[in-house]
């Protein structure tokens, strides 16, 4: 034979071998993968498909091999002896559906993240031994997913903004954030001991009081979830006021009536005190205030003075200076 000829001897040999693999393999009919959640039920399908007259099936054994740990049986059924179920892990929760060798599908109830893992359907044959399939169950759990901004004082350290969670998911979340502010994020992850994860992300920036109120938005991405999980937070920066008076309009003549001065704060929290002052220290017996408003009731030589507003709130105080000139 030529080189040519022994190797098309060679391949059709090793099809014929591989297809007499495969075909004994499917002497087992059972679903490949399977997805499910914890507290839900989940059938397990099983069929005999491929025996032949001389084939006699004696027993079949559910087997379940955990992603960490041992293979165990957890179902078996025997035409005489029956159905029992041998691991107290699955104890009350895995019945079989019908009576039948042939068709030995089981139900798992009250399911458990721990219940991830292979199970084998597998047949104790005559003459040919054992066959089996087997069946990869993914156990999957929607993530609680939460965000919260959080308060801080303005500064020129990066500090946490917001933080926003998926926690006790399978498979681990993504976390995205979007924003308008400068800044960045970090993130984490933790193991829990079921197989799920927890996935934390902080959204950090050096904050201005010009950042108080602006939005920032947490995207969170997991299987499960039909669409990515969103929380718009505004963000919670508190500072020091920043005052400015107005009000006045370089009119103020002896007898003039209530000409009046305003002063503004922008503070974060809200300003505590207001207090107007003159550069002698007392206001003049003209003057009234009422919170943020000088009203001075008569123009008289008394108001030709320097008037001071000083706001505070917790993180400090802060003032501002106005001259005014009687004409």
């Amino acid at each position: 034979l030529s080189s040519f000829q022994v190797l098309m001897v060679f391949l059709l040999k090793f099809k014929h071998n591989y297809s007499s693999r495969r075909v004994v393999a499917q002497k087992v009919r059972v679903e490949e993968e399977l997805e499910a959640y914890p507290t839900e039920s989940v059938d397990l399908r099983c069929e005999f498909v491929d025996g032949g007259s001389l084939t006699k099936l004696t027993q079949v054994s559910w087997i379940w091999e955990p992603v960490d740990g041992q293979r165990d049986n957890i179902a078996v059924y025997h035409p005489t002896y029956g159905q029992s179920f041998p691991n107290v892990a699955f104890k009350d929760r895995v019945i079989f559906l019908q009576n039948n060798l042939r068709i030995p599908s089981i139900r798992i109830k009250d399911l458990r993240m721990s219940d991830a893992g292979r199970y084998t359907c597998e047949y104790a044959t005559y003459p040919s031994g054992n066959e089996q399939g087997t069946t990869t169950l993914i156990m999957l759990a929607k993530p609680k997913n939460s965000a919260k901004a959080v308060t801080v004082q303005a500064g020129s350290k990066s500090v946490m903004v917001a933080h926003c969670e998926a926690a006790d998911g399978k498979p681990a979340a993504t976390i995205k954030w979007l924003a308008s502010v400068g800044g960045n994020h970090s993130t984490s992850s933790t193991n829990g001991p079921d197989g799920t994860v927890t996935v934390r992300s902080e959204y950090r920036l050096v904050p201005t009081a010009e950042d108080n109120g602006r939005e920032v938005t947490c995207l969170v991405d997991q299987k499960t979830q039909d669409r990515p999980w969103t929380e718009v937070l505004k963000l919670s920066v508190e500072y020091p006021p920043t005052v400015t008076i107005d009000g006045y309009d370089h009119n103020w003549y002896v007898g003039r009536s209530d000409a009046v001065l305003f002063c503004h704060a922008t503070a974060n929290p809200e300003p505590t005190t207001i207090t107007w002052t003159t550069a002698s220290g007392s206001l003049p017996d003209t003057v009234v205030v009422e919170q943020n408003k000088l009203t001075v009731r008569k123009v008289d030589d008394a108001v030709n003075t320097t008037f001071t507003c000083e706001v505070k709130n917790k993180h400090g105080a802060s003032r501002k200076t106005l001259t005014t000139f009687v004409i």
